[in-house]
């Protein structure tokens, strides 16, 4: 698929988002973006459930995939549990052996350039 569809295909999901949702998967969007300008923007896993699919940002594989959910918004790093989080962004799936993920709910603050350090560790690690 192409970046260009793909991106696409991102836009819609934001502006299908209601609400604080939608705002919120489009600002950390811009983030992930702002962090790495390598970061290539995808679609995955469409099913009858979610046949949009989800938004996948990868850098030499992927580094973080976005979904809105009910009461949240979700970032989930695949590769989480080898980063470092210095400012405790991670604070959900911290059982997971493998995956870290990061809700955030209505109003909460998102600190933009703890979130950017997570973005290109995530890189960073995809090609080490």
């Amino acid at each position: 698929m192409n970046d260009a569809s793909a991106s696409q295909q991102i836009d819609a999901i934001v502006r299908k988002t209601a609400g604080w949702r939608g705002e919120r998967l489009g600002h950390l969007r811009a983030v992930i973006k702002g962090a790495d300008p390598g970061v290539i923007e995808e679609v995955k896993w469409k099913k009858p459930s979610r046949p949009e699919g989800v938004p996948v940002w990868s850098h030499d594989g992927i580094v973080c995939i976005g979904e809105a959910l009910k009461n949240a918004v979700r970032l989930t790093f695949p590769k989480g549990a080898q980063m470092k989080d210095p400012k405790g962004l991670f604070n959900t799936r911290l059982d997971s052996k493998t995956v870290r993920a990061i809700d955030l709910h209505e109003g909460d603050a998102i600190n933009a350039s703890a979130l950017k350090a997570l973005i290109v560790e995530g890189a960073r690690l995809n090609r080490s």
